[in-house]
């Protein structure tokens, strides 16, 4: 989880899907945004997401793949007739991101019990 965004987020009782998306994964809110788009838009290309978030499109690839490499978006690979291929993207399902985000909160209070059961004022 991103350090600077926990104060944050433990605050807030009932935080916007999104930026928990943001928080637990460490990931920028444009990231979120672009995830969550694609749950609205399944299989879109780097082109009409930019269409969509009104965004460029290096930005749009870039966010792709931090959201690929963090399990959120997949990618496959469509032939055009005219020769060539397009990248289409899709978001992993809210019900799989739900536990993704489950399982990474449940490791990082795990990590925070094991801080503080780990703690001794002797040792500062």
């Amino acid at each position: 989880m991103a350090d600077a965004e926990i104060e944050d987020l433990v605050g807030d009782v009932s935080p916007p899907f999104g930026h928990v998306l943001s928080c637990v994964f460490g990931i920028q809110d444009h990231e979120s945004r672009t995830y969550l788009t694609l749950i609205e838009y399944p299989g879109s290309t780097v082109a009409e997401l930019a269409d969509v978030l009104d965004r460029d499109r290096s930005n749009v690839n870039r966010s792709l793949s931090t959201l690929r490499e963090k399990g959120l978006v997949t990618r496959r690979r469509r032939l055009l007739d005219s020769g060539g291929y397009v990248y289409q993207y899709t978001a992993v399902p809210v019900p799989e991101a739900k536990v993704m985000l489950h399982e990474a909160l449940d490791e990082w209070v795990a990590g925070v019990h094991e801080s503080i059961e780990g703690f001794d004022a002797a040792d500062t």
